[in-house]
């Protein structure tokens, strides 16, 4: 391997599990910091604001994480692609496939940062925010909706160095960005009173930072593609695949996240406590996920290296060892779900009645820590393959099929608490499973074959 590379990890060649390893604690560490901007703005917010500050930031913050996970998951057909170019051996068409990704990014950042800022009074009231929330989580709202093209911006350069096999950058960028959104929330929530709107900004300025910081960087590095600013175009035969395998994943995770806003706003409509209680609870869950989401990146860019390579086998040992792995993992992580939770509650807040309430949530929700290790390699291995629609299919049957019929079931049960609502998804989640066992049955040899 030349100098220029080593930073890249060869998914093709050497040992699976290190390969894999190697590929995936960046990226977890990447996750973690990422969702540290959301818990760091909850947690400030909690020791300084009160409960209808938790509750705007709360549900203000998960309908930014909806969006961005969207981007995320759009941005998963460019690191396919980029990848499948990468082990095909292909330079030039993978600089394509990058210069239309930032083309087809700019455009989407723009139409979405005029459509949030005009309609952010109307996703709060969607979302059922209580009344004595609802100003501050629609101010939260519109100030990060100012920023979602530096958003767009830090995931689109995050997908492209994944399908490179470059982790480690973006491990560093984020690790900064998060940095900077603490000393932000501090000084703006804690120092100048600025309560939502200083975590807002302090998160949308740390964005930029690492932004600024990033394209330094990258000015600097050798990354095995060939690109230039002529490249900066769109090129039709890269949109369409890069679209074929993105817009199934982004429909898919644009359902299940509606699906949970879907849910937060059922659990909103149970008062006040219940709403900032389930919105730290989503903080915790959010670094709770962030194993099988490492899981699952690492799986579709070790995929798509291999089936680019032709080595369709090296590509099915590649997502048994990485589910095995996880599920190992996620066994730790549930037990402190399970019987952590007020634990971990209460770093986010005094209030005994939130903690309470998070606590309960956590323990319906903890048994998803081991399923979903399954199911997201599953996704991760089919999007790999370039398959993605089932991939959509699985996501919008169990988002309304299971996810929101159940949760409601289970909010109107007698004396229902939120213990009952978190075991919704780890439900819909034994579904989606059971889905790709039979879509393995369906596809057979289809899979591993490179078009």
């Amino acid at each position: 391997m030349s100098q220029e590379r080593k930073k890249e990890i060869s998914f093709t060649e050497g040992s699976v599990f290190i390969s894999l390893v190697r590929f995936a604690l960046p990226v977890l560490g990447a996750l973690v910091l990422q969702a540290a901007y959301g818990a760091v703005d909850l947690l400030v917010v909690g020791q300084f604001g009160d409960a209808s500050s938790i509750s705007a930031v709360g549900t203000g913050s998960a309908f930014m994480q909806m969006v961005t996970f969207i981007i995320t998951s759009l941005a998963m057909g460019s690191t396919v692609i980029i990848g499948q170019h990468i082990g095909e051996r292909k330079p030039k068409e993978a600089g394509d496939a990058v210069g239309t990704t930032i083309l087809l990014f700019a455009v989407i950042g723009i139409v979405l940062t005029v459509l949030l800022e005009v309609f952010a009074g109307n996703i709060a009231h969607l979302l059922q925010v209580p009344a004595e929330a609802y100003d501050k989580a629609v101010l939260y709202i519109r100030i990060c909706s100012g920023g979602i093209l530096v958003i767009i911006a830090y995931n689109v350069i995050s997908g492209v160095l994944r399908g490179v096999g470059n982790a480690n950058l973006p491990f560093l960028f984020v690790g900064v960005a998060c940095v900077v959104n603490i000393v932000g929330d501090l000084l703006l929530v804690g120092g100048l009173g600025m309560d939502v709107a200083g975590a807002a900004i302090a998160t949308i300025a740390a964005q930029a930072v690492s932004v600024v910081i990033s394209a330094l960087v990258l000015r600097r590095q050798k990354l095995g593609i060939s690109f230039s600013r002529n490249q900066c175009r769109i090129f039709s035969g890269e949109l369409k695949k890069i679209l074929s395998v993105g817009v199934p994943i982004a429909v898919q995770e644009t359902m299940v996240q509606i699906s949970f806003l879907v849910i937060n706003s059922i659990i909103n409509q149970m008062g006040l406590t219940p709403s900032a209680g389930y919105g730290v609870a989503q903080k915790i869950v959010a670094f709770i996920m962030l194993v099988p989401s490492s899981v699952m990146q690492s799986v579709s860019a070790f995929v798509a290296q291999n089936i680019g390579a032709g080595k369709p086998e090296r590509a099915k040992r590649g997502f048994i060892t990485a589910m095995l792995t996880g599920c190992t993992v996620g066994i730790f992580i549930f037990l402190l779900g399970f019987f952590g939770g007020s634990l971990l509650s209460s770093v986010f807040t005094n209030d005994p009645a939130v903690i309470a309430e998070s606590a309960a949530y956590l323990k319906g929700f903890s048994p998803e820590c081991i399923l979903t290790c399954i199911l997201f390699s599953s996704i991760g291995y089919f999007n790999g393959n370039g398959k993605s629609i089932p991939v959509m299919i699985q996501g919008i049957s169990s988002a309304f099929c299971i996810r929101i019929p159940v949760s409601i079931l289970m909010a109107g049960l007698p004396e229902t608490s939120l213990a009952y609502v978190g075991l919704a998804t780890p439900i819909t989640t034994v579904y989606g499973i059971i889905f790709f066992l039979i879509c393995f049955k369906i596809y057979g040899k289809k899979l591993g074959a490179y078009e």
